[in-house]
């Protein structure tokens, strides 16, 4: 094997390897995609992390009143 040989064979070789990173990470991205249904509450708002009205938040809200 001379040295544009294993010139060439590095070169695949790492090719090959990004090309299966790539590959990979694709496949991460759509087996992790995120839901495209709106859960919602009981009171029939979205549910999520954003600020909610609960029963907690209005006694805190009581208590600070003087």
């Amino acid at each position: 094997m001379n040295a544009q040989q294993s010139k060439l064979g590095r070169r695949n070789f790492l090719l090959g390897a990004g090309a299966a990173s790539v590959a990979s990470a694709a496949a991460l991205v759509v087996v992790n995609k995120p839901d495209a249904t709106v859960k919602t509450s009981k009171a029939g708002v979205p549910a999520g992390k954003g600020y909610q009205l609960s029963e907690h938040v209005r006694n805190y809200y009581r208590t600070t009143t003087i």
